[in-house]
């Protein structure tokens, strides 16, 4: 069976095309990027306020509650969907801590998640809430998806 010239040059283009985009998927970075916040659908979890006092005003209006809340977030991966567990310490609507757990169900998600939890602190502590979302922690970009679900979920929790 013979091929044409132009057949083989356009499946090695395709084929050249698709390893460039996985490529950029697991780009390894050591810095994080943010954006402006998303209005990410809120289908997962809950968050639960640990405690109230005082809360004040921001920017967009809101007022926000001081606590610490939690809230889950999942986002899909090539291979599963992954949850993560998500638990912010806001005082006069600033981040004062956070904390992410996860519980991966593929090898190569735990390794995106550790990096995602050891680099997601320095990205938010000191952060109003409202100016918080995150693209990309230390190369993860797909565990971002689940962590800004969960803090909108806690936005919602913390306005209430």
């Amino acid at each position: 069976m013979k091929i044409s010239p132009t057949l083989r040059q356009g499946s090695a283009l395709v084929g050249i095309a698709g390893t460039l985009l996985l490529a950029g998927c697991a780009a390894e970075s050591s810095s994080a990027e943010t954006t402006a916040p998303s209005t990410a659908p809120q289908t997962t979890a809950a968050g639960t306020p640990a405690a109230t006092s005082t809360g004040s005003s921001t920017a967009s209006g809101t007022t926000y509650k001081d606590g610490t809340y939690t809230a889950d977030g999942s986002y899909q991966t090539p291979e599963t969907v992954e949850k993560i567990s998500v638990s912010i310490t806001v005082k006069s609507d600033t981040v004062t801590a956070v904390d992410v757990t996860g519980d991966p169900q593929a090898s190569e998600t735990k390794h995106y998640q550790s990096q995602f939890i050891g680099g997601i602190s320095a990205q938010v502590v000191g952060k109003k809430l409202d100016d918080i979302s995150v693209s990309r922690v230390s190369g993860s970009s797909l565990t971002s998806k689940g962590f800004n679900q969960a803090l909108a979920t806690i936005r919602t929790e913390a306005a209430g």
